[in-house]
């Protein structure tokens, strides 16, 4: 392979390779064991173990109902169950919104890598996309806020956002956040996505809400139920969700546990496959007029889809929605600022990018900024928040060191736009068993929380259970951050109130916390300006020194592609590594 080694070296000596730091560029800080195909690579792995949010983003959101009208009133938590017309419109903005996943995860993933120079992808977030569905706009538009007004609460979003990168604000609240209530955020959203999966609207429909008990056992078909349940005589009869628990959970199972790349898109795609033909019972394209749509549009294979029904449709007459737009913003911020930064650092740390001293890793400025402006540009398409993917850890594994590997995965998404009545046209029962995966990964974080204090681990436990109880993120989030301010601050007073007499007997098992975090609240670049550098913009590179945010924080001599690596301690991505 003569020429894969000359072809990256004369990429390492050109202006790309200086730019991107690779290996034999001869920047001071080039990054050891970046090359250029090495990257790519990368980048084709991180593609494949996170394909399937095209898929399963644009039917959770599309159950929202988009933009289609609906005049039915809500009964039993739903409404246009059996709206033809309705079921049709829904259709097409599950089409709209494939095309505008792979758009806005292209544009977002392109321009991680090109500007902040970072292996990490991003599209728009589990968790953050059921959050946005199920309890701001509602299945089928149930919701208190409608979904025109929730993209704008997301575009507003996005330009807070940018600001707070800009001046640091977004680093320093992510440290500040107590460590148990992070991790509780992520075990909770894995919790929620389960549940998701096991339902009837996205997932295998094993579950569904009851009468007698807020949630009992399903498995029948959907024509089958009487009166909101299942009857016992054909519970767990359904084809569609044993095809989906075999070949899309432990089929997916078994790959990942033998590390083939891609098994997550591997499970969806055999399901998907085994419920296209017209003619059997499990087939997604029932000869109904909503099958015949469907199918219709599915027989084109390779097609570009034009975003018609949900491209630039904010609404900006607010005042009707005040305090549920106002909670739908601050959650989304919340949310946003646990997912998207918990699961850069976790990718930061994996490649080595993280500076020991300010905690913060190299381009984050930069990189914030991007993903901010991405958030804004995908209200625009008509997406929820996009978010860091923790599936990149499989494009850092295959040795990805630099943003080249995210812009071989922009690339990827970029042509995933032209095959869309692939992507609409995977049933929920396909993505369903993906949904209950991504959770398990996310719970892991369990183990983490110091369960050893009660004020502590009690809000993490209340973050937990709220979450799926209630189906709402907002109101976990809520409770968890509510009482761990209450019982701390309790604390706080009576141990001032007696002198420090009255404590806690294991109050030193409290995890530590402070609103003072190391290296400071500003960004690299406002420090340079205030000393008076003129250059401020470009990075101090002292000889040894991994202190400056904006250059790469250490050598990976010991991290070349193929080698095993670690995997990253926390995880606070609604995605999990797949791969």
């Amino acid at each position: 392979m003569g020429w894969v080694k000359k072809s990256n070296a004369w990429v390492a000596t050109s202006p790309v390779g200086r730019w991107f730091k690779l290996d034999g560029c001869g920047h001071p800080k080039e990054r050891k064991g970046s090359f250029f195909w090495t990257e790519i690579r990368a980048g084709l792995a991180t593609f494949f173990a996170m394909a399937y949010i095209i898929a399963v983003n644009a039917s959770i959101v599309a159950d929202s109902g988009g933009t289609c009208p609906c005049d039915e009133p809500v009964v039993g938590g739903a409404r246009c169950v059996t709206d033809t017309e309705y079921l049709l419109c829904k259709s097409d903005i599950k089409r709209d919104l494939v095309t505008a996943t792979a758009a806005i995860s292209a544009l977002g993933t392109f321009c991680m890598g090109l500007f902040s120079n970072l292996p990490v992808a991003i599209a728009p977030g589990m968790g953050l996309n059921a959050y946005f569905a199920y309890t701001v706009v509602g299945f089928n538009g149930s919701g208190q806020v409608p979904y025109e007004v929730a993209l704008t609460a997301i575009f507003i979003e996005g330009f807070i956002f940018f600001a707070l990168a800009m001046l640091g604000l977004r680093q320093w609240l992510a440290r500040a956040i107590p460590r148990c209530i992070k991790l509780a955020t992520s075990v909770g959203i894995g919790l929620f996505l389960t549940l998701i999966g096991l339902t009837y609207a996205e997932g295998i429909g094993l579950v569904m809400g009851g009468t007698a008990v807020p949630i009992q056992l399903a498995g029948c078909l959907q024509e089958d139920i009487v009166d909101g349940e299942c009857p016992g005589s054909v519970k767990m009869r359904s084809p569609m969700m044993w095809i989906g628990i075999f070949c899309g959970g432990v089929f997916t199972v078994m790959l990942m546990m033998y590390r083939v790349k891609g098994a997550i898109i591997a499970g969806i795609l055999l399901v998907s496959v085994i419920s296209w033909p017209r003619t059997t019972p499990v087939t997604y394209f029932p000869y109904t007029t909503v099958g015949d749509s469907n199918f219709e549009f599915f027989r084109k294979v390779v097609d570009f889809h034009p975003i018609e029904n949900v491209l630039n449709v904010q609404r900006w007459d607010i005042g009707g929605y005040g305090s549920q737009f106002g909670l739908a913003l601050i959650t989304f911020l919340y949310v946003d600022i646990l997912d998207c930064t918990g699961t850069l650092y976790s990718m930061a740390h994996y490649a080595n990018l993280v500076d020991p001293v300010t905690q913060d890793f190299e381009g984050s400025t930069m990189a914030y900024m991007v993903d901010s402006l991405t958030i804004s540009i995908g209200a625009v398409f008509g997406t929820p928040p996009v978010t860091a993917f923790v599936e990149s850890g499989a494009g850092i594994g295959e040795g990805g060191k630099t943003g080249l590997t995210a812009m071989a995965t922009g690339l990827c998404f970029f042509i995933s736009i032209f095959f869309a009545p692939i992507f609409a046209s995977i049933p929920p029962w396909a993505t369903g068993c993906v949904l209950v995966l991504v959770g398990s990964m996310m719970v892991h974080a369990v183990t983490e929380i110091n369960w050893r204090y009660m004020g502590d681990s009690v809000p993490a436990f209340v973050t937990i259970a709220i979450m799926p109880f209630t189906y709402s993120i907002a109101d976990g989030l809520i409770a968890g951050v509510c009482l761990y301010i209450l019982l701390n601050t309790l604390v706080w007073l009576i141990e001032k109130a007696s002198g420090g007499r009255i404590v806690p007997p294991n109050k030193a098992l409290k995890e530590p916390w402070s609103w003072q975090t190391e290296g400071g609240i500003m960004p690299p670049w406002m420090t340079r300006l205030a000393r008076g550098k003129k250059d401020f913009w470009r990075a101090d590179y002292p000889n040894q020194s991994v202190s400056d945010a904006e250059g790469v924080a250490e050598k990976m001599d010991g991290k070349t592609a193929g080698s095993d690596h670690d995997a990253p301690t926390t995880a606070t991505s609604p995605g999990e590594k797949a791969a």
